[in-house]
């Protein structure tokens, strides 16, 4: 089994406006087992948090950087931490 870890990513590139927060809540819920929320920051870029297994954070990375995502990702920032819990499910800000 996987240790449950805390994912916080920050993708930048034409991601406000675009359904990006949608899709990664979607994509979230259907890697399953993830909790944590998307949410746009002043600065244009995205901000994602994600709590679970390290496999389904990495799955979820994966797809942030290279998946099918709506808008334009230029690239993505992430660190890896310890889980704060204190989410119910995976939200959209």
């Amino acid at each position: 089994m996987s240790e449950n870890v805390r994912l916080t990513a920050w993708v930048r590139g034409r991601v406000q406006g675009v359904g990006f927060r949608w899709w990664t809540r979607a994509t979230a819920l259907e890697i399953g087992g993830l909790s944590g929320y998307a949410s746009n920051l002043a600065d244009g870029r995205v901000q994602v948090v994600a709590e679970g297994a390290r496999d389904q954070c990495q799955r979820l990375l994966d797809w942030l950087g290279e998946g099918d995502t709506p808008g334009r990702v230029d690239g993505v920032t992430e660190i890896w931490s310890q889980p704060r819990g204190g989410y119910a499910g995976f939200e959209i800000r």
